[in-house]
């Protein structure tokens, strides 16, 4: 096993338990340079600290995947890891059969995400480390799930910093055009093939409960509704009519579909559209809604962006505040982990301000339990949602 040392001083951070060691901490290497070697890691004064993945053509050269010596190149080495994994995740969702079943870093997997979508799989290789070890992967999960099909959504620009290449894979057996998940009580059609992230997004399902005590009667704005998740719950929990906005036709279609397979398709309508020009126009017609969702893709792609990124979050959420009804709520979320907490917070008083409304804070959320947040590792905290009321 190629054998790795720190620069002096370098360790602190990582013994304190974040899992990432960067190329510009490591002092030597001894062994083969192969991306995603195994590798052990040690401190200047050669105090071992652990095991992983090493890349040396990668900014994030070493990522840990234990703290002790053990062997994490065997099919039990990630059954094990793997079978923690949902045994949480069984604790928190009794009965679910659609989760996210491995979240990286924050299940001590770094690099692997896997979604259970029923009977289906849908997993991410993000580092060359999982990537290389995908066929012991694949039996670890065949062992613990017994799935019908593995799909690998490896079309994700990440893995070009990791000298991959993006493709999405079949690993093991079928996957059909379509699945079907059941969030809150409703269906919805997943396209595992096609779909963002590794078909939808499951990080919402409890901060969509959020809609059940404040839309009933009311009209709900849905911006970026991509498939339809936050503005179907809402005609579910009440609203009186829904209307929601994406960008994208194919997400319009199959938000059409869901809408019509949860039979709420008479008070909810979906438009394809450029989202930041339509809120100006809603605003321009007289429009007014009791609710607004505000849920983007993640706008903060680098951190040369954030400055560009933060006046896009300013604009829709401006734009959002100016289309409330008195008393009415947005829920406003952002899925970039570059634009922290805080940051976010400032940027909405900012946005409340330029529109000239009293806002009242009355919530905030993070992801769902099964994107768990290792407390030392802050890149597993990315989901900011703020339930705001004008006032």
């Amino acid at each position: 096993m190629t054998r790795i040392t720190l620069h002096k001083n370098e360790e602190r951070r990582i013994k304190g338990g974040h899992p990432w060691v960067f190329s510009n901490e490591i002092r030597e290497v001894k062994g083969e340079k192969v991306a995603g070697i195994g590798a052990e890691l040690y401190d200047a004064a050669g105090g071992f600290i652990g095991v992983g993945h090493y890349n040396p053509h990668s900014l994030i050269a070493v990522r840990l995947l234990s703290r002790q010596r053990e062997d994490i190149e065997t099919v039990a080495f990630f059954e094990q890891r793997i079978a923690s994994a949902v045994a949480m995740r069984s604790r928190c969702y009794p009965g679910l059969e659609t989760f996210r079943a491995v979240y990286g870093e924050s299940d001590f997997l770094p690099g692997l995400v896997v979604d259970r979508y029923g009977e289906y799989l849908s997993a991410q290789f993000l580092s060359a480390g999982m990537d290389v070890r995908r066929s012991l992967i694949v039996e670890a999960l065949r062992n613990i799930f017994t799935p019908k099909g593995i799909i690998a959504r490896n079309d994700v620009g990440v893995r070009t910093l990791e000298g991959m290449v993006e493709k999405i894979e079949l690993l093991w057996g079928d996957i059909p055009e379509r699945v079907e998940m059941v969030e809150n009580g409703l269906c919805f059609q997943v396209n595992l093939r096609e779909g963002q992230k590794t078909g939808t997004f499951l990080d919402q399902k409890e901060n969509h409960q959020l809609l059940r005590d404040i839309c009933a009667d009311k009209s709900l704005l849905d911006c970026f509704c991509y498939t339809g998740g936050w503005g179907i719950h809402g005609a579910a929990f009440g609203a009186r009519a829904v209307l929601g906005l994406d960008i994208s036709d194919r997400a319009i279609g199959q938000a059409c579909s869901n809408a019509r397979l949860n039979k709420v398709a008479d008070r909810v309508r979906f438009e394809e559209c450029d989202v930041f020009e339509r809120l100006r126009s809603l605003n321009q017609e007289g429009q007014r809604f009791g609710v607004i969702v505000m849920d983007p893709p993640a706008f903060v792609k680098s951190r040369k962006n954030i400055a560009e990124a933060t006046k896009g979050y300013l604009t829709v959420n401006r734009r959002a505040l100016e289309l409330l009804e008195p008393g009415g709520y947005l829920i406003t979320c952002s899925c970039s982990y570059l634009m922290g907490r805080e940051a976010f917070r400032d940027m909405l008083i900012q946005a409340a301000r330029l529109a000239k409304r009293e806002v009242r804070l009355v919530e905030t959320r993070f992801q769902a339990a099964d994107h768990p947040v290792l407390l030392t590792f802050p890149e597993s905290e990315y989901l900011k949602c703020f339930v705001l009321q004008a006032v």
